[in-house]
């Protein structure tokens, strides 16, 4: 399965990171091509330990039964919901977020397990290190393929 801490996924990702354009349309969702690449910065960071969101109450209920259907080999659906700490409503430097998602998946793909986070996902729980690189692997890809790249 993709991951990010395969180097061939990792080169793939960065390509196709390097290929979005500041007018790149998306495809569906609300979010413009700066704030996606955000959201997808700050994802990133949690699954490096560089934040710690709180548990969603229906996380600690159902997120369990979720996870599965979020690790196999389909993409992830459009329009997935998305927990509210990883909304920006605000205008972002496309620039400066693209640059900063090339960065991060490096030193996370760099960094290996020993680096991932040990703190459960806000809504899912518990993920192993590889867990955790499947599920940033396919998060990017979803979030790209929103854009076109």
């Amino acid at each position: 399965m993709n991951n990010l801490y395969n180097q061939a996924d990792v080169n793939a990702i960065i390509k196709r990171l390097e290929n979005l354009q500041l007018n790149s349309e998306r495809q569906w969702g609300k979010m413009d091509v700066a704030q996606m690449l955000a959201h997808l910065n700050m994802a990133l960071e949690t699954a490096m330990a560089m934040n710690f969101p709180k548990r969603m109450f229906i996380g600690k209920i159902m997120g369990w039964a979720f996870k599965r259907k979020f690790l196999n080999d389909k993409p992830m659906a459009k329009n997935s919901p998305t927990d509210k700490n990883y909304i920006f409503l605000d205008k972002k430097e496309f620039e400066k977020e693209k640059g900063k998602a090339i960065q991060l998946v490096r030193k996370f793909y760099r960094d290996g397990p020993e680096k991932c986070t040990k703190h459960p996902h806000s809504f899912f729980g518990n993920f192993t290190t590889d867990e955790w690189a499947i599920l940033q692997w396919k998060h990017f890809d979803h979030h790209l393929r929103q854009f076109g790249a």
